[in-house]
């Protein structure tokens, strides 16, 4: 999500024609920081990072720079009280309004702070997207209800909005348009969409993924992040009926204990979470399956850790990501006793994540000399005579082929496991 910000903050640059890209700081007239609060300390790593730049505006008093995401929707006006050098401050839901916010900056000397929440203004206001490559991401919904005790989300974006459904619809027939076979669906917590026809018709999910895949040219749908309370039957049985979802499902868990679940306030059980897994598995054998996990929990005991582990053995995730759980100012979590010792969960994140690899090598492994579908996305970033692309369960494959491959479906044999990657042949009779 916070990559599609940034790409949609560009976009609204457009609006300012007179400004154009560039990866230098040192010779931008305009230097913007979209930040994430997720974890910890991560107001005062937006400040270093403004530390970092701050000779910029004495060498050129003129730069502007601005100070975007969900530290900015936490933090407001106190980021120019302690940076006063920062001459705009946006929130996730006003990014749409950052040309609006340089242009009043420079008319009046002052520095500027919008940290609102207009709720679907954006969506309306933003430039249909340019998108680069092959694959897109696609916001379909904002914000979160859960309110789990541990997470800031709900307080800097909000509580879940859905976009309409034909507004959808019709941005991601324009993004087929130009050339794009990929689509991931976005949203904070993305199954929890929910919209309605023009004839009042209700739509949820499943709904839009059965529409969006009559678009033509689109051949894959992906969606994240979802939420194990919202993931019913139907938009399982999505994954039999629709086959440009592809064999890979995201669905974060936190931890495999009921009583940790119960603290986190998920609003579900261990055993819900299986099923669900399980289910997905029978309507889609082989499907690959991601997850989050926090370990560290205020008042984790050693046995609910193990019940997390016996849940990765269950269910042999693929890919995960996996952190120590950090107090986030402002939720319920920052609150309870029982805060585990640093060394604790330190030693807690090694096993959980030794384990989680050593489930992904074994998916790896399963995978040599296989057949897959790869949709090829550009060149490979180590070498210049490979290309690169995903599998449907969302592997970086590399193979030797010509650049006029990109933005197609090809059919390759693993030959050999990376680290982070696999190597392939292309079947060569699957050219044109």
């Amino acid at each position: 999500m916070n990559v599609h910000d940034s790409e949609r903050a560009l976009d609204a640059l457009q609006e300012l024609d007179y400004f154009e890209k560039t990866d230098l700081p040192a010779k931008a007239d305009v230097v913007i920081f979209n930040t994430c609060s997720v974890r910890e300390k991560a107001q005062e790593k937006v400040f270093s990072d403004l530390g970092r730049i701050k000779h910029l505006k004495s060498n050129n008093p003129e730069i502007i720079i601005g100070v975007g995401g969900c530290v900015a929707s936490q933090e407001g006006a106190e980021i120019i009280r302690r940076a006063p050098f920062v001459d705009v401050v946006f929130g996730p839901q006003t990014l749409h309004r950052l040309p609006g916010l340089i242009r009043k900056k420079l008319s009046t000397g002052k520095s500027q702070v919008d940290i609102s929440f207009p709720e679907i203004e954006k969506f309306d206001k933003l430039p249909l997207p340019k998108p680069q490559k092959c694959t897109a991401f696609l916001s379909i919904m904002e914000g979160c209800s859960k309110y789990c005790s541990f997470c800031v989300v709900p307080y800097t974006r909000g509580e879940e909005i859905s976009r309409p459904f034909e507004e959808v619809l019709i941005e991601l027939a324009g993004l087929s348009r130009q050339g794009v076979r990929e689509v991931t669906f976005l949203g904070q917590n993305v199954n929890a969409y929910s919209s309605q026809t023009k004839t009042n018709e209700k739509v949820d999910l499943a709904t839009l993924v059965e529409f969006s895949a009559a678009i033509p040219g689109i051949d894959r749908i992906r969606f994240t992040t979802s939420h194990p309370k919202e993931f019913n039957a139907r938009l399982i049985n999505t994954f039999y009926t629709t086959p440009q979802l592809v064999d890979h499902v995201h669905l974060p868990v936190q931890s495999g204990s009921d009583r940790v679940l119960r603290l986190m306030k998920r609003g579900y059980t261990r055993s819900k979470y299986e099923n669900i897994i399980k289910d997905l598995r029978t309507v889609r054998p082989g499907i690959s399956v991601g997850s989050d996990f926090i370990v560290g929990f205020p008042g984790e005991r050693d046995s609910d850790f193990e019940e997390t582990l016996q849940l990765i053995e269950t269910i042999k995730f693929d890919t995960s990501f996996s952190f120590m759980y950090s107090p986030r100012p402002g939720t319920p979590a920052a609150e309870l006793p029982d805060q585990v010792p640093l060394a604790t969960k330190k030693s807690r994140l090694q096993t959980l994540q030794s384990l989680l690899n050593k489930h992904r090598e074994d998916t790896s492994q399963s995978m040599l000399n296989s057949v897959q579908d790869v949709l090829v996305e550009g060149p490979s970033l180590k070498r210049k005579d490979e290309i690169s692309g995903r599998t449907s369960n969302n592997r970086i494959v590399n193979f030797k082929g010509p650049s006029n491959l990109i933005g197609r479906i090809e059919k390759v044999r693993i030959t050999e496991i990376m680290s982070n990657s696999l190597r392939a042949n292309r079947l060569i009779q699957n050219a044109a």
